[in-house]
This record gives structure tokens, C-alpha cells and sequence, in this order.
């Protein structure tokens, strides 16, 4: 038998909050995975359809919960989730393309795959301390990560981790770090970007082979 209610309380860092039933009983507990994959992710006045069971304390716990119209909810949100990754993995293909075809250092192209791998793990610790009650990461560094070009990192953790992925205000930052990122990297193709970035690379390179003299001469 299936239960109907409205979402009461979410917590969207940790992921869980409560329902409460349309009977007036009390309220149920619902957790994140009680949710499909890809359903929309859950606010507080949703209403919603549920099944009851326990967790391993024995405590009743909502499983198998549907939001009202989730049909129509689920494929949007699976739309989304796909679009969203398809962006990110579109475009780091595009500066693997550019370093072949238009001349742009490989240097660049490792920026964005490393910087993209470790937003990506910022991300994930970040979901995990959220869970635990650990210490956060910073939303100031997840947005300076995300603006060096670590970008398609975080847009895919948002959606494959479902962290970050509602905030309001967090997401209209994180886009305008998209939108000057992509700034910047239109801009290495004009003369002016060209020269500054291979100014850059040469730099980088100059200074790890002293690194690298240094250790080897000591």
C-alpha cells in the first residue's frame, strides 16, 4: 500500500528529510536514495506518494517515494542530468580537437582534464563531509576550481554525485565561472591570447627544468 504526503523538511547538502503524511500522522523519514536515479531532486512542499518501511535501527523510514507527475518529472530530470554531462564531456573534446587542428598547446587541454578531475574529487569530499558532518570545503573554492577550468568536472559532479545541483544561488555562480572560462578560452585563439599562453607554457616548462636541475645536481 502505497502512502500520499508533502515533503515537510530537505536538507539538500545531506541529502534527507522528512514527510509528512496527508493522515497527520507523524512524520516519516526519507532519505536521498529513496528516490530514483534521476528524479527531480526533492523540495520541501513536493507532494508525493510513498512506501513505508525501516532502516537497520528499525526506524520507519519512506522508500520507493515518487513525486506527483513523475513521469513527466523523471524524463526531464534525465533530459537534464545527460545534457548537462553531454556539455561538459563536449567541450573538453573540443579543446582535444583544438590542440590537433587550431595549434593550441596539449599543456591546455591537461589543465582542463586535470583541474576537471580534481573539482570533480572537491565535489565528492565535499558531499561526503556534508554527509558526516565533516569539514566542508568552501563554496569560494568549489567556484575558483571551477573558473581555472575545472568546470566540466563540477558540472558532471553535480550531476552524477546530485551535489550542488539545486542551490539557486550557488548555481548562478558557478555559470558565470563557466561564462568567463570560456571567455578566456575563446581568447587564447586571437594573436594576443596566443602569445600570452605560450608565454605561460614556456614559463612552466622553464621553471620545472630548474626544479628538476636542482634535484639532481644536490
Amino acid at each position: 500500500m502505497r502512502n500520499q504526503g508533502k515533503i515537510a523538511y530537505w536538507n539538500e547538502d545531506k541529502g534527507y528529510g522528512f514527510i509528512q503524511p496527508e493522515t497527520g500522522t507523524k512524520q516519516v523519514f526519507v532519505h536521498i536514495r529513496a528516490y530514483s536515479k534521476h528524479a527531480e531532486r526533492p523540495a520541501v512542499e513536493d507532494k508525493v506518494s510513498y512506501a513505508v518501511s525501516t532502516d537497520t535501527q528499525g526506524r520507519p523510514c519512506a522508500v520507493k517515494v515518487k513525486k506527483a507527475g513523475e513521469k513527466r518529472s523523471g524524463e526531464r530530470g534525465s533530459k537534464a542530468y545527460s545534457g548537462y554531462v553531454l556539455i561538459a564531456l563536449s567541450f573538453l573534446s573540443i579543446v582535444g580537437v583544438s590542440v590537433l587542428a587550431a595549434g593550441i598547446p596539449v599543456e591546455v587541454f591537461y589543465l582542463y582534464v586535470a583541474a576537471s578531475i580534481i573539482t570533480f574529487s572537491a565535489y565528492a569530499r565535499d558531499k561526503s563531509a556534508a554527509r558526516n558532518e565533516g569539514w566542508r570545503t568552501s563554496e569560494n573554492t568549489l567556484h575558483t576550481l571551477a573558473l581555472v577550468g575545472g568546470w566540466p568536472g563540477a558540472m558532471i559532479a553535480q550531476q552524477t554525485l546530485r551535489h550542488k545541483s539545486k542551490k539557486t544561488e550557488f548555481r548562478m555562480v558557478f555559470w558565470v565561472t563557466v561564462v568567463l572560462n570560456c571567455g578566456v578560452y575563446v581568447w587564447l585563439f586571437t594573436p594576443d591570447g596566443t602569445e600570452v599562453i605560450q608565454m605561460v607554457v614556456d614559463g612552466v616548462k622553464r621553471l620545472l627544468s630548474g626544479i628538476f636541475q636542482f634535484g639532481f645536481n644536490m
